[in-house]
């Protein structure tokens, strides 16, 4: 394969010049490319094109076009063929071809041209020689041309050789980044997915200009093995394998996508990129043909065109109208194809190649090289080094060729990838200086906008891997602003733009508008009819309708006089000249002669201002002043233009006709020349398209557009009989022919005619404006931005250091003040002079300083800038119907290209707030208030996409802040925890010596311990300070949804939450730490928690998580701690116990030792109270643990006293301490359990105290009866000594009235002996006990006294022993009777008489009151209900009852007598039968003893059974009451069939009576034996009448304390014979048996 270069130089054609707009284009191989589009008859083009050969027997066609309005004409056509190309390595002059008219086909290809035409063409053709070889490669090259020249037209020709060899992968050393990515990607996060697909093995063919189409796609192993063959020296020199070029393309995208930028945010890596990208461009044709098929960014066809699209337009610049909105896709499409191969290089490139091959400096093969070099680098500045040498590569390869026949060692192509390279990135550098500047920004100059050549970049020709995350360019573009197309300042390259600016600038300044010459006006009358020349209405009146002015005759009406601008002299020297009157204008000359000279002698700063921005000499500037002054002079007299007015469209008109539309037209006025468009009937957003062509002398002239509704009824034609015009008016815009240049599209408000006129509405006007002598000229909008940018730059570039200098200015118009004042008054000025609306500066001065929104005091004046941009769009005025978004659609500064600034401004933004830690730092000040600046400037974005784009729903500014705050605490947590150890020691560590370096592996968190998270707490307690102290009080533009402290502790305490409960899960596997430490740092989380977390909206009212954390630990300390609290107590018992547990103070009963414990205790509650956990259940928990622990110490105390107690009652005051101590454990106690939550408490942990509650209550009772019942023997010889006494009071029952006093003398002198003892005991308890400890005492003492006197006095113990336990117990076998006889006449069992009862019952009253102290001992009702007393009062009533009585009530209340035999001694059969009379009531028992059987008793002598049957109850005396069977001798089971009968009288039931039934041995002459007895109770039978049964026999009568009682009572009867028979028969037991 060869490479053909061909360069169009120029052409001659024959005809007017203003008839040709030319352009070239050239086919070969269908490949097609064409030039841009010349005026005039000799166009000169001067671009480099470069065509891979593949077949050499096909030509070479070149056409020339004329473009036209409508459709292009051939001009004619020239065909080479290649086979007459020459080879050569350096351009040549070239050969002028004639252009012929028709062409000349065989087989369908063209082989020839006929019929030639007046027209020639230059051109220069030439197939490329290789360059830039090693020497043996060089050698060998010229050997083969030597063959080649000699041959001749051998068949072993160059181009053979080169078609044998397989073109090596040219895509291998492309730019890896695709133009549309960094183009036409407005966004990456919206990029397709197809970067990942494979394209077809054949390229489709939708569009059939492509270079793609020649070749199929080789293979990959194809491929790899031309790379390794072929490629060695260059790959080691300059190339990167196509792998690693598709990773950089992915890295790339990654980079920038990853971190949540678009891709024209990146362009900071993007520029380095740039000459890359061109030369891709540039080389597209060539290359795709090789592209990998891995490597699908070139895979298909559309990424293709889009990628080109933008060169073309980019070359394109002025003349070209394609590519403009009207023009469908596929034109477009395939016109850019046009300029796929290598772009023109344009003027300056054959310059550069003679710069090049001068032979001082380096040769042309280093230099190539090293800039190739440059490019590589660039690229490969991301790789990691591992990617950038492919490891097969043999680096002996190079010498290893020397052969004729061998392939060279080095790739023909390669010398034409390198030129390529150079060359077209140097082209377009050119092309960027002269593009359009009215196309928006990031279609100009590839991806990169504005950025500067590759030379101006960091040299990265060291090959370091460098990180991919912190990209070298990536650092220093942040640093002040977006660095990318957008804020990029394209004009500042644009020399020739510049060039005309600055004449412009001093035009502007040397004569301004704001200060020209005032018009002279006078009150005038007209006497024709005359109109105004500012709003066209007629003078009204009959005299003095106007003004006019006396120096230059304009008229106008009086309102309109300030609205006229154009300067007076001006018009007077224009009006002068066309009258002829030289000498006037001469004088008029001479005063703005005089004017300007007057300002630059005032204003000289100005105009140096504007030579030091546009970099001009003083010599250049001086020799320019005198052209403008001149310029000025000259005026309009040799000033024309040619003016193309397309009225395209307008927007929100008024509604006028009554259809609620109208039908509007436009009239469009330059000077006298009228012209109208065709009505659009009822539409207010009409659509026109209508193009008119003026011809203008007068540059103070104006364009007057005018907007009618078109009416056709009565009214209307009334009207125009009126006034001139019969239709309404919708609005006009009057524009300055002055401030027209180049081709502009734009947007003019319509405005009212006078102050009636109902108007609403934008015009959209394209104007097309040749000044004879300014034919390539931008529009103005265009210079201004130029004028403005290179202002900015060199104001804060040049001389500020980077810094933006703001100036000062007050009032509501501040906003519009840019510079200070002499920069200030250039851009007014400018803007003025040229018609620059003031919302078109505000814009491209926010797009300025967007390129350094990070300096100090930016953010402020760009967000209220911003504000102001979307007050004039927003706020729309009632009288108009556009909506914002309609008017901001109209504005001159560009739609699309504002939105994406402020796109990408807000991006940057999001990234530099979500480090706002490090972009704005609190300690200082000035970045702080930057800082709020930010989010409002953020709030102003968010507005206008709200309202002047008026987007659904843009993401809200609040959020974005919220988002990006959050976005910063992230990385804060992460480096804090990251580097906890170092930031600690670093801000909190004061003593240097401790500052030691911890190893790497105890950086972090230890399981060892836990020294790591309080530090992390320290530095997570100061962060949130900062935000809650700093940062809150700057951004608190959103009060309810943003306040930083509260996020700051939020996300903290989240990721903070998330470690620790992870560490603290570790622990618990390990425990290596005291559970102390545990705690310890539980107390700092639930600070750090209750500080900054719990009052939090996300935490409010929810139980948090960490109590959970540390429960087990708690628990673990809860253990320990009731060790240690069991080793505190029994020390402190011990010390008390040495020191005889003295009382701790006067005030207070107890020893010190109670004191001790629950000191203890209420400490380790605090600890767990001061835990303040908020988790309930765990709480109960704790409780449940620690209620354990107090029951355990508090009973072991309790226990070791009870034991050593009874040791202490000889003491006097001790056993009332150690009392106290037990009662006052219970008072802490009950504290404790309040402490603990009293009835909140949880259920288990409570029922747990209250049952230990009860436990002391008990062993207070223990110890109270133990301590009472030690002074048993001393209140015995009381009572003894009381009894005594009693015993000596004589007297009858019945006390007589007057002897009561000696009844209470005798009851002092009984109770004497008791109330010595008492009185000094209870006097030393008072003082000693505590009051409740005192009335157990009192209690214990009271039972004992009651219990004493009972038993010695009222119911004293029988003397004689026999005798007591007789009767006492009746346990004992009652003797003899006779011996019971003896001593129930002994007169000390003798019982009580009535007087010693009443003296008794005295003394009992006596001793309750002493006992209860008059309230301050025991209850009354307590004494009066005390068992011990009513006992005793009982026992005392009884003395005083009848026989029969007691009886009565022995039988009634002894109801168990014979009852639980467990040891029956044998059994007796009974019938009974109860019979009541009706009549008398009379009862009548009879009863019937049928046998007695299995009777058990033992005897040698004769045994001869019978039974004894005995009623018992009242009203027995003088009744039988008793009678016995026979006897049957020796029989154990005897049968006896007696019956007998009981007679009861009726003063009682049944219920009142028993039937004793008494088996006996008969004994003659002595006392029968009893073998046992039962009793049956009449009220069993009461209910039945009767019974038969068999009876138990007991060994004896079973009784309680009644009964005893009774018996007691009734055994001191001795006189009464049923007394005594019934207490012999309650005494009577079982006789002991013979031979037992």
């Amino acid at each position: 394969m060869s490479l053909l270069c061909v360069r169009v130089k120029k052409a001659k054609l024959q005809g007017p010049p203003d008839k040709f707009n030319t352009y070239v284009t050239l086919k070969v191989q269908n490949v097609k490319s064409t030039t841009v589009a010349v005026r005039g008859d000799q166009p000169c083009w001067e671009q480099d094109f470069m065509f891979e050969i593949s077949r050499l027997d096909l030509g070479l066609i070149v056409e020339v076009w004329n473009k036209g309005l409508i459709w292009d004409t051939l001009v004619g056509t020239v065909w080479i063929a290649l086979k007459a190309i020459h080879q050569s390595d350096e351009e040549g002059p070239g050969e002028w071809s004639t252009l012929e008219a028709e062409v000349v086909m065989k087989h369908d290809e063209i082989c020839g041209t006929k019929n030639p035409t007046p027209h020639k063409i230059l051109l220069d053709t030439r197939f490329e020689l290789p360059f830039d070889i090693p020497e043996e490669e060089a050698r060998y090259w010229t050997r083969k041309l030597e063959q080649i020249n000699s041959l001749g037209g051998d068949e072993y020709s160059f181009q053979e050789e080169v078609q044998k060899k397989p073109l090596p992968s040219a895509a291998s050393q492309c730019s890896f980044e695709d133009a549309d990515s960094a183009v036409d990607d407005r966004d990456s996060d919206y990029r397709s997915e197809t970067s990942n697909s494979i394209p077809p093995p054949y390229h489709t063919t939708a569009q059939p200009n492509a270079s793609v189409h020649q070749f199929t796609v080789p293979s990959r192993l194809q491929q790899q093995g031309v790379l390794r063959e072929s490629c060695a020296v260059s790959l080691q020199n300059y190339d990167l394998d196509y792998q690693e070029h598709e990773a950089i393309r992915r890295y790339d995208s990654i980079d920038s996508t990853v971190s949540g930028r678009t891709d024209l945010e990146s362009t900071s890596e993007s520029s380095q990129m740039t000459s890359r990208q061109c030369s891709l461009e540039s080389k597209r044709s060539l290359d795709l043909s090789d592209s990998p098929a891995g490597s699908s960014r070139y895979g298909s066809s559309c990424n293709v065109s889009q990628g080109s699209s933008h060169l073309s337009e980019l070359d394109h610049s002025h003349e070209s109208a394609h590519g403009s909105e009207q023009e469908d896709d596929h034109q477009e499409r395939e016109l850019n194809h046009s300029y796929h191969s290598l772009s023109s290089y344009q003027k300056d490139g054959q310059a550069w190649l003679r710069e090049q091959e001068e032979p001082g400096g380096k040769r042309e093969e280093e230099k190539v090289c090293e800039i190739e070099e440059k490019c590589a680098d660039h690229s490969a500045a991301k790789l990691p080094l591992e990617l950038e040498k492919p490891k097969d590569v043999d680096v002996g390869a190079q010498v290893s060729y020397h052969g004729d026949n061998e392939p060279p060692p080095f790739p023909p192509a390669r010398a034409h990838w390198i030129r390529a390279i150079s060359k077209v990135r140097l082209q377009l550098q050119e092309g960027q200086d002269e593009a359009d500047p009215s196309k928006p920004p990031w279609l100009k100059g590839g991806p990169a906008g504005g950025l500067y050549g590759i030379d101006s970049m960091p040299d990265l020709r060291k090959k370091k891997p460098i990180p991919l995350v912190s990209d070298l360019s990536l650092v220093q573009s942040r640093k002040a602003g977006i660095t990318s197309a957008m804020a990029t300042r394209t004009s500042l390259k644009d020399e020739e733009l510049k060039s005309h600016v600055y004449k412009k600038t001093l035009q502007a300044l040397i004569y301004p508008i704001s200060c020209t010459t005032p018009h002279n006006f006078e009150v005038w009358t007209a006497t024709t009819p005359t109109y105004c020349y500012e709003c066209e209405g007629l003078l009204w009146g009959i005299a003095r309708q106007g003004m006019r002015c006396g120096e230059c005759g304009v008229k106008c009406h009086e309102k309109c006089q300030d609205l006229l601008n154009a300067d007076c002299l001006q018009r007077a020297a224009e009006k002068s000249s066309k009258h002829g009157a030289e000498d006037r204008t001469q004088n008029f000359i001479m005063a703005m002669k005089d004017r300007m000279k007057i300002r630059e002698r005032n204003k000289p700063e100005i105009f140096d201002l504007i030579r030091d921005v546009f970099c001009e000499s003083k010599l250049t500037h001086a020799q320019q002043m005198k052209t403008v002054k001149q310029s000025v002079l000259d005026g309009t007299s040799k000033w024309s233009a040619k003016i193309t007015i397309t009225v395209v469209c307008a927007q929100g008109l008024q509604a006028k006709d009554k259809t609620g539309s109208s039908d509007p037209y436009v009239t469009v006025q330059v000077g006298k020349t009228k012209k109208r468009t065709k009505t659009i009937f009822g539409n207010l957003n009409p659509v026109w398209e209508e193009k008119f062509y003026f011809e203008c002398h007068n540059s103070s002239d104006r364009i007057k557009v005018r907007v009618w509704d078109e009416d056709d009824d009565i009214k209307s034609r009334v009207k125009q009989r009126l006034k001139r015009e019969s239709d309404d008016f919708l609005g006009q815009t009057i524009i300055e022919v002055r401030t027209l240049s180049g081709e502009m599209d734009v947007w003019y408000n319509l405005e009212k005619r006078t102050d009636k006129s109902a108007v609403s509405g934008a015009i959209r006007l394209q104007i097309s404006v040749e000044i004879k002598g300014e034919e390539k000229v931008a529009p103005y909008h265009i210079q201004y931005t130029c004028l403005h940018e290179n202002l900015f730059h060199h104001l804060t570039d040049v001389q500020g250091n980077g810094v933006v200098k703001i100036p000062d200015a007050k009032g509501d118009d501040a906003w519009k003040v840019y510079f200070d004042e002499t920069a200030q008054e250039i851009v007014d000025e400018f803007a003025m002079r040229y018609g620059i609306e003031s919302i078109y500066q505000a814009m491209t001065h926010f797009a300025c300083l967007s390129s350094k929104y990070m300096c100090p005091g930016v953010p402020a004046v760009m967000s209220t800038l911003l504000a102001n941009i979307n007050a004039y769009y927003a706020h729309t005025t009632a009288s108009t119907n556009v909506s914002a978004s309609d008017r901001f659609a109209a504005s001159n500064f560009g739609k699309e290209r504002f939105v994406k600034l402020l796109d990408q401004l807000h991006n940057s933004l999001r990234i530099d707030l979500s480090m706002y830690r490090n972009n704005f730092p609190a300690s200082s000040r000035e970045r702080l208030q930057d800082l709020k600046s930010t989010v409002d400037l953020l709030t102003s974005i968010t507005f206008f996409r709200m309202k002047v784009q008026e987007l659904q729903s843009p993401p809200r500014a609040s959020q974005v802040v919220k988002d990006c705050v959050k976005a910063c605490l992230n990385s804060t947590y992460e480096y804090i925890f990251n580097n906890c150890h170092e930031l600690y020691s670093r801000e909190y560590q004061t003593d240097p010596n401790k500052n030691q370096d911890l190893p790497p592996e105890e950086q972090g968190p230890s399981i060892r311990n836990l020294d790591f998270w309080p530090k992390l707490i320290t530095l997570i307690v100061s962060i949130i300070e900062e935000d809650k102290n700093s940062y809150t009080p700057v951004l608190n533009q959103f009060p309810q949804e943003l306040a930083v402290g509260k996020i700051s502790a939020e996300v903290m305490w989240s990721l903070f939450a998330q470690d620790m409960k992870y560490a603290m899960e570790e622990h618990e596997k390990h425990r290596l730490c005291k559970s102390a430490d545990y705690m310890n740092l539980h107390f700092k989380v639930k600070w750090l928690y209750n500080e900054y977390v719990r009052d939090l909206p996300a935490f409010k009212g929810k139980v948090p998580e960490y109590p959970a954390w540390f429960e087990q630990f708690v628990m673990q300390w809860l253990d320990e701690n009731e060790d240690v609290s069991l080793e505190f107590l029994h020390g402190a018992l011990e010390r008390d116990k040495k020191d005889g547990f003295q009382q701790t103070s006067e005030h207070a009963l107890f020893s010190c030792s109670v004191v001790d414990v629950f000191t203890q205790l209420n400490q380790s509650f605090e600890i767990i109270k001061k835990l303040e956990c908020p988790d309930p259940v765990i709480v109960a928990h704790y409780n449940r643990r620690f209620a354990k622990t107090i029951g355990k110490v508090l009973m072991q105390y309790a226990d070791i006293l009870s034991k050593s107690f009874q040791s202490y009652c000889s003491k006097e005051k001790l056993p009332c301490i150690l009392m106290n101590n037990i009662q006052q454990l219970r008072v802490q106690l009950e504290k404790m359990f309040e402490a603990m939550g009293g009835k909140e408490l949880d259920a288990e942990a409570s029922d747990h105290l209250k049952e230990l509650q009860v436990k002391l209550n008990n062993v207070l009772d223990e110890l109270s009866a133990v301590f009472g019942n030690s002074f048993q023997t001393r209140i015995d010889e009381c009572v003894k000594q009381m009894s005594d006494i009693l015993c000596q009071v004589k007297g009858t029952g019945n006390v007589a009235a007057n002897a009561r006093n000696t009844v209470a003398q005798d009851a002092d002198n009984v109770l004497r002996p008791l109330m010595d003892f008492l009185d000094g005991n209870l006097t030393l308890f008072a003082t000693v006990c505590e009051k409740t400890v005192l009335k157990r005492v009192l209690k214990e003492l009271w039972r004992v006294v009651m219990n004493t006197m009972e038993k010695l006095i009222v119911l004293p113990p029988l003397t004689d022993h026999t005798g007591t336990q007789l009767i006492f117990s009746a346990a004992k076998e009652l003797g003899h009777l006779s011996k019971l006889k003896d001593h129930m006449v002994r007169e000390e069992t003798r019982s009580l008489t009535p007087k010693q009862c009443a003296v008794l019952d005295l003394a009992l009253d006596t001793i309750k009151q002493y006992f209860h102290a008059g309230g301050n001992g025991l209850k009354k009702t307590f004494l009066e209900k005390s068992p011990d007393l009513q006992s005793l009062r009982y026992a005392l009533s009884l003395y005083t009852q009848t026989t029969d009585t007691l009886i009565k009530t022995f039988v009634q209340t002894q109801t168990a007598q014979g009852s639980g035999v467990d040891d029956p001694v044998g059994e007796v059969s009974i019938q009974i039968d109860l019979y009541t009379h009706p009549g008398t009531g009379e009862h009548k028992v009879t009863v019937k003893v049928v046998a007695a059987n299995d009777l058990k008793w033992q005897t040698s002598g004769m045994f001869r059974p019978f039974v004894e049957i005995t009623m018992i109850g009242p009203h027995q005396s003088d009744k039988k009451r008793k009678f016995t069977t026979k006897s049957k001798s020796n029989n154990w089971a005897p049968k006896y069939n007696e019956t007998f009968h009981f007679i009861l009288g009726n003063e009682d039931g049944p219920d009142a009576y028993e039937l004793q039934v008494c088996v006996k041995d008969y004994c003659f002459a002595r006392e029968d034996r009893v073998l046992g007895i039962a009793v049956m109770q009449l009220r069993d039978i009461a209910d039945k009448g009767s019974c038969a049964c068999w009876c138990p026999l007991g060994r004896r009568i079973h009784m309680d304390e009644t009964g005893l009682t009774v018996l007691r009572i009734l055994s001191q009867r001795t006189n009464d014979e049923v007394a005594r028979e019934f207490v012999k028969l309650k005494s009577e037991s079982r006789s002991t048996e013979e031979g037992t």
